[in-house]
C-alpha cells in the first residue's frame, strides 16, 4: 500500500480519554506498517473550550507511548500549519467559494429563532431539525442583519432528495437518505469553522488517505460525504474503530480504573505493556498470542481484523500483562524506574519521608530481586519493601504468636530464633534456612509457624519478600533488633 497518510486528530478541550489514545495507536501502527506517514492536528476552532494543560497532556500521552509523529506540532512538516486555529483563513476561503458555487448560503436564525423552532417541531411531534429558512434568504437581508450585529453563519446545502453511501473499512458499505439531513452549518458567526467543515479540508489538504477515528463518528460522516462532494474532493478511506467499554459492558468511565494514558503512568503502568494491552481493544493478530512487541504487532496489525463489536476494558488483565514486562526488566532498569517512585514526596507512591534520600542503590539492588516476580505495577513496590528502610515496625501480638501455640511457647521458640541469629556465622540465605528447618525438626512445629510468625517480626506484613533472602538483606543486626522487639511484645 502507497502513499499512506494517516492522522491523530484531537480537540484539547479535556484530558484525553483511553480511547482517543487507542485510536491514535492504530493510525501508528497502521502508518508504520506501509511505511506512511503520522500526522498529529490538533482541533482546536473550539476556543471558549481550548485548554492548553489538555493540549500539553495529549503530546505528553503520545510521547510516552512512542507515538511520535512525523509531522506537526513541535516539528512542522509541508502541509502546516496543524494547528486548526491557524489555519481559519482556509476554511474562511473555502465557504466563501462554497456560497459563491451556490453550494452554501448565509444564514442570520438567530440561536432564539432555532430553539422556537424545535419547540414548535416537538409540539406537532416533529424530529427538532433545521428548516431551511436561510436558503431564501437575500443578500441584502443578511447584510442588514450583519449591520444589526446578529450572528451569520454559514450552511451547506444538502440535497431534498437521494442517497448518501460511503464505505467503511470495518462495517462495509453505509448507506442514508439525504431527507435525514438538514442544513447545516459548517462556519460558525466568529469565522472559526465546525469539524465538519475544517477536519474534511484540512484532511484533503494534508493528503490524509484513511481517516481512522472513533465509530461515534459514523452518524456524522453522511455530512463529510456531502462536504466532500461539494468541494469536488475524493474520498479518503473511512475506519471507524470500536468502543471500550467497562468490564460491565457500560461506557468506559472512572469506577472502571484510570480513563487516561497518564494516570496509568502515574500509577506505575510500564508504556510498552500499555501499548501491547491497548493494541487488542479491537484488534487481534488472529491467534491466541497476546504478549507482543511493538515490532510484531506492526507487522501482523491489518485494518480488516478490527472487530466491529465494542472492546473490553478488562484491568485484571491490564495488570498482569504489565507484571510480565516487569518481569521482563533487568533488574538494573527496575531500579532506574523506581527509584522516582520510592523517593517520591507524594505520600501515596513514596517510601516515608524519614526515609534518607537519596536511597543506596546497592542496598535497592540486593532488594529489588526478591519483589520482581510480585510486582504488578511499579508503584506497588514501596508497600512490598518500606519494612527494609523503617527503623522500627508496627506489629500486633496476635501476629507474632506461633500458630496453635501459647506466649510462653511462643517467645521459648523466638529466643531460640535469636540464638540462631547469633551463631550463624556465613549469614546468607542458604545458611539462615538450614539452621532454621534443624529449629523446625527440633522444636516438632510446622515450617508454616516459625516461618510466619518471623516474616510478621521482621517486616510486620502478611505478605512479604521471601522470608531467608530478607533477612539476609536486613543483616543479622536488625534481624536480632526486631524478632527481640517481638519476644518484647509477647511478654
Amino acid at each position: 500500500m502507497n502513499n499512506v497518510r494517516v492522522r491523530f486528530a484531537p480537540s484539547p478541550t479535556g484530558i484525553p480519554h483511553i480511547g482517543n489514545i487507542r485510536t491514535a495507536l492504530f493510525a501508528w501502527i497502521f502508518a508504520k506498517k506501509h511505511h506512511g506517514t503520522f500526522i498529529l492536528r490538533i482541533e482546536d476552532t473550539d476556543q471558549n473550550r481550548y485548554d492548553p494543560n489538555s493540549e500539553l497532556a495529549i503530546i505528553e500521552s503520545l510521547k510516552w507511548l512512542g507515538l511520535e509523529w512525523d509531522e506537526g506540532p513541535e516539528i512542522g512538516g509541508n502541509y502546516g500549519p496543524y494547528r486548526q486555529s491557524e489555519r481559519k483563513s482556509i476554511y474562511v476561503e473555502v465557504a466563501e467559494k462554497l456560497i459563491e458555487s451556490g453550494k452554501a448560503y448565509y444564514d442570520d436564525t438567530t440561536p432564539e429563532q432555532l430553539k422556537e423552532l424545535r419547540q414548535s417541531q416537538k409540539k406537532q411531534k416533529l424530529p427538532p431539525r433545521y428548516d431551511g429558512r436561510g436558503r431564501y434568504r437575500t443578500k441584502e437581508e443578511i447584510e442588514k442583519s450583519r449591520d444589526m450585529g446578529l450572528p451569520i453563519t454559514v450552511r451547506l446545502k444538502v440535497p431534498d432528495t437521494g442517497k448518501i453511501s460511503f464505505v467503511d473499512t470495518i462495517r462495509g458499505k453505509i448507506e442514508v437518505d439525504a431527507r435525514e439531513i438538514d442544513d447545516f452549518v459548517i462556519l460558525k458567526s466568529d469565522n472559526m469553522p465546525t469539524y465538519h467543515l475544517a477536519h474534511v479540508v484540512d484532511d484533503y489538504l494534508m493528503r490524509i488517505s484513511h481517516v481512522i477515528r472513533a465509530e461515534e463518528w459514523i452518524s456524522s460522516t453522511p455530512r463529510h460525504i456531502l462536504i466532500h462532494q461539494a468541494l469536488e474532493y475524493d474520498l479518503p478511506k473511512y475506519v471507524h474503530v470500536p468502543l471500550i467499554l467497562g468490564s460491565d459492558k457500560s461506557k468506559l468511565s472512572k469506577r472502571h480504573g484510570a480513563t487516561s494514558v497518564l494516570e496509568y503512568k502515574k500509577e506505575g503502568f510500564i508504556n510498552d505493556a500499555l501499548f501491547n494491552f491497548l493494541s487488542l481493544l479491537g484488534w487481534s493478530p488472529g491467534d491466541d498470542k497476546e504478549l507482543l512487541s511493538k515490532n510484531e504487532i506492526i507487522s501482523e496489525f491489518q485494518l480488516n481484523k478490527i472487530n466491529s463489536s465494542s472492546a473490553i476494558f478488562d484491568l485484571n488483565k491490564l495488570e498482569w500483562m504489565n507484571g510480565v514486562y516487569i518481569r521482563g526488566y533487568s533488574d538494573e532498569k527496575i531500579i532506574e524506574e523506581v527509584i522516582p517512585i520510592l523517593e517520591s514526596k507524594d505520600k501515596s507512591i513514596g517510601l516515608p519521608k524519614r526515609v534518607k534520600r537519596p536511597l543506596d542503590k546497592k542496598y535497592l539492588a540486593k532488594i529489588v530481586p526478591l519483589v520482581k516476580e510480585r510486582i504488578r505495577t511499579l508503584n506497588e513496590i514501596t508497600e512490598l519493601i518500606d519494612f527494609f528502610y523503617e527503623e522500627n515496625i508496627t506489629n500486633t501480638k496476635e501476629n507474632i504468636i506461633i500458630k496453635k501455640m501459647n506466649d510462653k511457647d511462643s517467645i521459648k521458640i523466638l529466643n531460640k530464633s535469636i540464638d540462631i541469629l547469633n551463631n550463624t556465622k556465613s549469614f546468607n540465605s542458604q545458611s539462615l534456612e538450614t539452621n532454621f528447618r534443624n529449629l523446625v525438626e527440633i522444636e516438632k512445629v510446622k515450617p508454616g509457624q516459625l516461618f510466619t510468625s518471623l516474616r510478621y517480626a521482621l517486616s510486620g506484613k502478611k505478605i512479604a519478600p521471601p522470608l531467608f533472602e530478607t533477612m539476609e538483606v536486613l543483616g543479622k543486626e536488625k534481624c536480632l533488633q526486631r524478632v527481640s522487639a517481638a519476644i518484647t511484645l509477647l511478654t
